[in-house]
């Protein structure tokens, strides 16, 4: 580590080589592909998840104590910082929102949202002294489309995209870029493991009538990493195939 290596041009779309990257969620499919991802691209990379996950830093990132030690670790890991991928999240909870206990709706919004501040936060000092900082989000399409069964999760994704916002107008003047990804169903474990005929009606207003594959998503986190995205910060990017375009007279 800290090594010298030499810059990939302004447009390249991919994180310069030796980046420190830390990704929470990395025991998660997505996580896992990130990871492997940023690797093959010539990143460092230190994952935290859930104690028993095999990540290479665990954490309870619900517990304020637990996950600002577990970026103390990571940062310790990798000789500093440069890039943070949040990527850890729940989305197990299901009840309509007239019936949702509001024990496991707060629950919800401390492992999507909350979670993701605290994280950022104690990786801010870091960050700031790092080469072309920058912050990527998971947020969901739920956050714009709402989720019906999942008001919890709705709710939590919609705060990640105004804490992305807010956090990029106030980190600027350090140099930090804060942008999120917005994707739809992509093709995890979970949603792959849906009954077909669930899945079909969640896809009927997709365009393209498909899941997102792993590598649909990582890539799009690898240009927000990028040179080339040196310019765009305090943007959510949807990864939806086309959800909610015009549909009217379409597949029939």
């Amino acid at each position: 580590m800290g090594h010298a290596v030499a810059p990939r041009p302004e447009w390249s779309t991919l994180p310069a080589p030796g980046s420190r990257v830390l990704v929470t969620g990395a025991a998660g499919g997505l996580g896992r592909a990130l990871s492997g991802a940023l690797a093959d691209v010539g990143a460092e990379v230190v994952g935290i998840d859930v104690p028993g996950s095999g990540a290479t830093v665990t954490a309870d990132l619900t517990d304020d104590d637990s996950a600002g030690r577990a970026v103390t670790d990571a940062v310790a890991r990798l000789g500093g910082l440069d890039a943070l991928v949040g990527a850890a999240g729940v989305v197990d909870t299901i009840h309509r929102a007239e019936t949702f206990p509001l024990k496991e709706f707060r629950g919800d919004i401390e492992a999507n949202l909350v979670a993701q501040f605290t994280v950022a936060q104690a990786a801010f000092p870091a960050l700031r002294e790092g080469r072309r900082p920058s912050i990527v989000f998971f947020s969901s399409l739920a956050a714009e489309t709402g989720l019906p069964g999942q008001v919890g999760y709705a709710a939590a994704k919609a705060g990640v995209l105004g804490l992305t916002r807010s956090l990029a107008a106030e980190w600027s003047g350090s140099g930090i870029r804060v942008n999120a990804v917005v994707p739809g169903l992509v093709a995890t474990p979970k949603v792959l493991g849906m009954p077909p005929g669930v899945r079909d009606r969640l896809l009927a207003g997709v365009p393209m009538r498909r899941v997102a594959s792993l590598a649909e998503v990582v890539g799009p986190v690898l240009y927000l990493l990028s040179p080339a995205a040196g310019y765009v910060t305090g943007q959510g990017l949807r990864l939806d195939g086309g959800a909610e375009l015009g549909q009217v007279g379409l597949h029939r």
